[in-house]
């Protein structure tokens, strides 16, 4: 018996072996002419996305335009806003006070991410200045609070601040992706004090923010009039706060050490996924209504961006240990896989993303990229299998970054519906914040992954090619 088994382990060594050979090129066959089409797959292509794996130089080169465009287009500054005079002098309340006005809003959520954004750069790059640029900003945020604040929580309808709506938030845009930039770059050593804004950004969003009787973050809530607001309808939920508030809870976890923390926001991400996750697709709806029967889903790109993106924030504080870690890491791999079944050729995602008559988005792009390539870093995904699209993914947004650094395409704005010309024709602006923050964050991401890992080109395809030394 042992030696027919033995016969039969022998045979099945060879058949793999032959196997494994058959997957090797085939030698040549023998000399003689050669047949006019042995090498038409060798040709070459001309893709209209670069198709290879950028280094960190060129990823570099990419971010630094961008840096250049928004140092210049958002100062660090307070002005009169009577005469334009700067206002240095900023521990004394100004009515009269203002930021100096730029190209985007220092307060924004938009700006949170970008913050965020600018801090990895400087972390993956060395080059101090991305770092700085937050450093900064960050600086005068916590001077002008100090100074407004008690301001406006003695009059919050009629002070005069200069950051009011950060100040005196009504909506989680107003909050939550600033505080997890705060909460971020106080645990990579900034020398700011960020403690007033932590507390008042943390406390909105964990406890002042209206939720559904499950404790899901939501909209439409009670309009303090006897109503309720229509965002834009009652207890609606928006697949952009799955961002707006939970990365922060869990950063809060992080930073305080109080695990309901963690608890509130691995339960946010089930929640949101329970109600919004289409499993047969693999993408996300835009938005929800609770009671509602019917939702005609509208897969919206940046929503799901922000629904990933929160995913991997989330995982990157959550205990291993945590009970609900498993499940949050699941949902992500379910994501990205069905996100990779929607990548066009030329690198992006679609505005609807299921909707190939909608156009190529930037900023969806860009959150993809940063995601999907951190969770090759992190080891959530196979870097055989989500590497390489990952590198597309960026060289696709690479191409949009003009000259100047601004970028093309990005859709500007966007509220919910649940039609789809609503989405299709939402105009796109180089002025559109929402793009310039995740461009960061996935160039910083790519470049780490490309430092950790090999890609190159192996019969033509871009693919895997092993862990650097």
């Amino acid at each position: 018996m042992k030696r027919s088994m033995s016969r039969c382990a022998l045979a099945l060594a060879a058949a793999f072996a032959l196997d494994a050979h058959a997957q090797q090129a085939p030698a040549p066959q023998g000399k003689g002419t050669v047949a006019a089409d042995a090498m038409l797959h060798a040709l070459e292509v001309h893709y209209p996305t670069p198709y290879y794996a950028m280094d960190a130089a060129e990823v570099k080169a990419v971010l630094d335009r961008v840096f250049d465009y928004l140092d210049k287009a958002t100062p660090a500054e307070v002005i009169d806003q009577r005469t334009g005079a700067p206002i240095t002098d900023l521990s004394t309340p100004d009515p009269n006070a203002v930021l100096k006005p730029g190209d985007f809003r220092l307060t924004s959520y938009e700006w949170g991410v970008t913050y965020t954004g600018m801090l990895a750069a400087g972390a993956a790059t060395g080059d101090r200045r991305f770092t700085d640029y937050t450093i900064r900003r960050h600086r005068l945020l916590a001077g002008l609070t100090k100074t407004y604040l008690p301001l406006v929580q003695a009059d919050r309808e009629h002070a005069a601040a200069p950051i009011k709506s950060f100040l005196n938030p009504h909506a989680l845009d107003d909050a939550g992706a600033l505080c997890q930039s705060f909460i971020e770059a106080k645990l990579a050593g900034s020398p700011v004090d960020y403690t007033q804004m932590i507390d008042i950004c943390g406390d909105f969003v964990t406890n002042k923010e209206y939720r559904l009787k499950d404790g899901t973050l939501a909209r439409g809530g009670p309009d303090g009039q006897g109503g309720v607001k229509m965002r834009p309808l009652p207890d609606t939920l928006w697949l952009d706060d799955m961002f707006m508030g939970v990365p922060t809870i869990a950063w809060l976890g992080k930073a305080t050490g109080d695990r309901k923390h963690y608890d509130d926001a691995a339960r946010q991400v089930l929640q949101f996924s329970k109600r919004m996750f289409n499993p047969r697709l693999g993408i996300y709806m835009h938005g929800y209504v609770e009671g509602l029967r019917d939702h005609p889903e509208m897969h919206w790109a940046r929503a799901n961006g922000w629904a990933v993106m929160s995913m991997v924030e989330v995982l990157e504080v959550l205990p291993k240990d945590h009970k609900d870690y498993k499940a949050v890491l699941q949902q992500l791999r379910a994501h990205i896989k069905g996100l990779a079944s929607y990548q066009t050729n030329d690198g992006f995602w679609h505005q609807l993303i299921d909707r190939d008559d909608t156009y190529q988005e930037t900023s969806a792009t860009a959150i993809y990229a940063y995601a999907i390539a951190r969770a090759v870093n992190r080891g959530y995904v196979d870097a055989q299998a989500y590497g390489p699209m990952a590198n597309l993914a960026w060289n696709a947004v690479a191409s949009k970054v003009l000259p100047n650094g601004q970028i093309e395409g990005i859709c500007v704005g966007t509220g919910m519906a649940f039609d789809p010309a609503f989405y299709a024709y939402r105009p796109t602006s180089v002025k559109a914040a929402h793009g310039y923050g995740p461009t960061l964050l996935a160039g910083a991401e790519i470049i780490a992954m490309n430092r950790r890992f090999k890609f190159g080109m192996n019969d033509s395809a871009l693919m895997y090619q092993g862990v650097r030394e």
